[in-house]
């Protein structure tokens, strides 16, 4: 029998693993060895049938024996294992409570986003609902319904990206007041930010910029409403002393037309560099809704009158923060956005 089997050697193999074992990884590999169901113990077992039939119960308790005794070394060498990974694990995970705690960097908002969110909130206290309008538009919304002549030079390949066939990027908000005014009766009022495309770049141009669009159509609106929505949007964006004046402009869309200036916020009106001596700073561009631009959305001109007016979201943000460069608004340098908080 002790020639078939021999537990002294397993046992003396099984106190040799153990000393060297010293993760629990090794330890698994080691149990599987000696223990698994195609281990070492497990292959006396099978052994026992080369045995004759009166020594076979013997050995089946000598090999029951082995497996209780490798099973409580196995443990012990597991509960030293455990306790040792424990150990390098509280060392590893160690904080020293007297080092300075780490600082989280605050992050900002763009200021074309602080810009927006600051109109959308003058606005919407006024009663303008928020329209956001599609950057793909045709030459029908984009152009002819706006009252854009064939030969306008707004036209031609060099100021606008035609995409082919009737598609282009829109270069004014001003197409989403057609979609409003086709879908929706007088009474309107609303606000359309979004992104508009042209080819111009240099230091205050860029061929990718945003414009917010507003629009009011009702009975009797008249240039005198315009004037006093701006004059409420000058003082909540650039200070309370701050004043509108209109100029005569023209815009297809518009008629009459206007440009709008701001007293400068700078100097007061005394001027300065920023308004370039003259007190006024041109802001953006307004008018009453042209008769043809109504009529084109099916609104009788005679019943409901309307105004218009859009603004460059960078120009006011260059304007109000004091930035000289255009191309810093795109650059994503986070720097240069850290300096714009709320």
């Amino acid at each position: 029998m002790q020639e078939i089997i021999n537990t002294d050697e397993i046992k003396s193999a099984i106190d040799q693993a153990v000393k060297d074992i010293k993760s629990s990884a090794t330890l698994r590999e080691m149990k599987m060895k000696f223990l698994g169901k195609t281990g070492e113990i497990a292959a006396l077992m099978k052994k026992i049938r080369e045995l004759p039939p009166e020594e076979r119960p013997a050995t089946g308790k000598i090999i029951n024996a082995l497996r209780e005794w490798a099973e409580q070394r196995f443990d012990e060498c597991e509960a030293a294992v455990k306790q040792a990974e424990l150990g390098e694990r509280y060392l590893r995970e160690k904080i020293d409570v007297t080092l300075p705690g780490k600082k989280r960097k605050k992050g900002a908002f763009h200021p074309d986003t602080l810009i927006v969110d600051e109109l959308v909130s003058v606005f919407s206290g006024m009663g303008f609902e928020i329209y956001e309008g599609r950057e793909i538009e045709t030459d029908y919304y984009n152009f002819t319904a706006l009252n854009t002549p064939k030969d306008h030079p707004a036209r031609d390949m060099q100021d606008t990206f035609y995409l082919g066939g009737d598609f282009l990027l829109r270069t004014q908000t001003s197409a989403g007041q057609v979609h409003v005014m086709e879908n929706k009766k007088p009474p309107i009022k609303i606000l359309s930010p979004g992104k508009v495309y042209r080819p111009d770049d240099d230091a205050t141009h860029s061929p990718m910029f945003s414009q917010m669009e507003g629009l009011v159509v009702d009975k009797g609106i008249t240039l005198c409403d315009l004037k006093g929505m701006l004059d409420e949007f000058a003082r909540k964006i650039f200070g309370s002393g701050v004043k509108t004046r209109l100029r005569p402009s023209y815009f297809p869309f518009t008629e009459p037309s206007v440009e709008v200036d701001v007293s400068c916020f700078e100097c007061g009106g005394k001027g300065c560099k920023l308004c370039k001596g003259t007190g006024w700073i041109e802001v953006l561009g307004a008018g009453m809704v042209n008769r043809a631009v109504l009529e084109n959305c099916g609104i009788d001109p005679d019943e409901y009158t309307g105004f218009a007016f859009g603004m460059g979201i960078e120009r006011i943000a260059m304007l109000k923060y004091g930035i000289n460069n255009m191309k810093l608004l795109f650059e994503g340098d986070v720097r240069f956005s850290k300096q714009f908080r709320e």
